[in-house]
């Protein structure tokens, strides 16, 4: 404190030239809106991240102000207004760069009338370009029966096969429920394949990531996307990973 006054700690200047890659808040559980291809709009919470490059001519940054960015855009942050908020936190923090991120639970009524939850993410960042990422895990679920005993250690009684983890960045805007739609058909089709009594194959996380990879490629707003599938077995998981367009 000087003459009375808090000192601005971050618009000192620091001479050692050592610049920080990431600094900022993070968890903070947050009500956002969510656009719904179905209902319009659904509410949910979100755990938010949000952080800054710290350049070298500074020694730190006003955390409180990330908070303030988050309250300027209560009741609508939606994936709309991340443009707005990378900017707003980009200029408030005096950055290079800016970055947000959500994860948070969506839901969809299933084909018999069950709630599903969809774990998803979203990673706006904001330095010479912008990006937008948006992350979904979809449940690969086979019924008693279905896949072959190797295949998994799991009970049959649980069903639950293994997860696939979608990322994708648009052209244009794309739904939740498209991807997930697409994943879920993807993931159907190759257990129709493997039930089959003339097929000798199984289910394999390498055979479900090809099929899974042909189903986003039919989606023309999708400019990019990774898709991964693991397979959940006793004290280890396989899995396999494919990006499309291949750098």
């Amino acid at each position: 404190m000087v003459n009375g006054y808090m000192k601005d700690i971050q618009s000192e200047h620091d001479p050692r030239r050592i610049s920080i890659k990431k600094v900022g808040v993070k968890d903070i559980s947050y009500p956002i809106t969510l656009l719904d291809k179905e209902k319009r709009l659904q509410h949910t919470v979100a755990r938010v991240n949000m952080y800054v490059n710290l350049p070298h001519q500074f020694k730190g940054t006003h955390m409180s102000r990330f908070v303030e960015v988050l309250n300027q855009y209560h009741g609508e942050i939606h994936v709309k207004r991340i443009h707005d908020i990378l900017v707003a936190v980009k200029e408030r923090l005096l950055a290079e760069e800016a970055h947000f991120e959500l994860d948070f639970p969506y839901f969809l009524r299933s084909a018999d009338g069950r709630m599903q939850e969809f774990r998803c993410r979203m990673h706006g960042s904001l330095t010479a370009r912008e990006e937008l990422t948006i992350e979904v895990e979809v449940p690969v679920v086979a019924a008693p029966g279905r896949i072959q005993p190797r295949a998994t250690t799991l009970p049959p009684s649980l069903g639950r096969w293994g997860l696939a983890t979608v990322a994708v960045r648009y052209h244009r805007f794309v739904w939740l429920e498209d991807i997930i739609n697409r994943v879920e058909e993807a993931t159907a089709r190759c257990l129709r394949e493997v039930e089959d009594p003339d097929c000798d194959e199984e289910l394999t996380v390498e055979r479900l990531t090809s099929m899974i990879g042909e189903a986003l490629t039919s989606l023309p707003d999708i400019r990019w996307f990774q898709a991964t599938v693991e397979n959940f077995s006793a004290g280890y998981s396989t899995f396999a990973t494919l990006e499309w367009p291949e750098h």
